[in-house]
């Protein structure tokens, strides 16, 4: 079952949504079974209300194991598209079958492989799934802004740093989260490079919605790669 977005976006305002996320190559990819429940369930204990995941595998397990809303998303690569974040329809349908609470898509200006560009995707998921909530996963203002005009219900800032030609900054994009946040009638949601609690705590204070954090929390190869980063400096 589906929370209301409503009453998600209420449960979640002014907090930290959980990055619980594990892909193949990275050493908590279990093929037997997922071990992202565990995280979720950890990060639920420490006051998380809602969680955002890739796989139907783990939006399953996770709903299921702690109760939590999900933000969904599927990592698939395909040729000819630059993204890889949900970026067809049979991941838009395969996270509609799996309940996902919200369906966090790439809506950079990248190309898709499929000759379309974002807008007619996204009119495209509307035509076919009017009801579903809809989290645009973006690198610049321009796109935000464009996202929130096609019909998404949130703007996250996932992608800033991650397009050739976001800023490549050393931290979170605090600028693009204040602008987006003074501009749109939608929630923002601050996700990316937010390493430390301290950096969490200005982008609520900027005025986004929430702030998704992930490698900080949840991907102790990352989080152990910057403690030997720090001491061999």
């Amino acid at each position: 079952m589906r929370m209301k977005l409503e009453e998600l976006l209420a449960n979640t305002k002014g907090s930290i949504i959980v990055s619980c996320q594990a892909l193949p190559h990275e050493p908590l990819y279990c093929e037997e079974m997922s071990l992202m429940p565990f995280m979720a369930k950890a990060a639920k204990e420490a006051g998380s209300k809602c969680i955002r995941t890739s796989s139907v595998r783990d939006v399953v397990e996770i709903k299921k194991q702690t109760g939590l809303p999900v933000i969904g998303l599927i990592k698939r690569v395909y040729e000819g598209y630059d993204s890889y974040i949900t970026p067809t329809m049979k991941e838009i349908d395969e996270l509609v079958e799996a309940e996902s609470d919200i369906i966090a898509l790439d809506c950079t200006m990248r190309t898709r492989g499929d000759g379309t560009d974002i807008n007619t995707f996204i009119q495209q998921i509307r035509e076919k799934y009017p009801d579903i909530a809809l989290m645009a996963d973006i690198s610049t203002f321009e796109e935000g802004v464009n996202a929130w005009k096609a019909g998404v219900n949130i703007v996250g800032t996932t992608m800033s740093g991650y397009t050739p030609y976001s800023p490549k900054v050393d931290g979170p994009d605090y600028e693009l989260v204040e602008r987006l946040v003074k501009e749109l009638p939608i929630p923002v949601i601050a996700e990316g490079k937010v390493h430390y609690p301290d950096q969490a705590k200005k982008m609520l204070e900027l005025g986004a919605h929430a702030v998704v954090v992930g490698g900080a929390i949840t991907r102790p190869l990352e989080i152990a790669q910057r403690f030997y980063k720090a001491i061999q400096e």
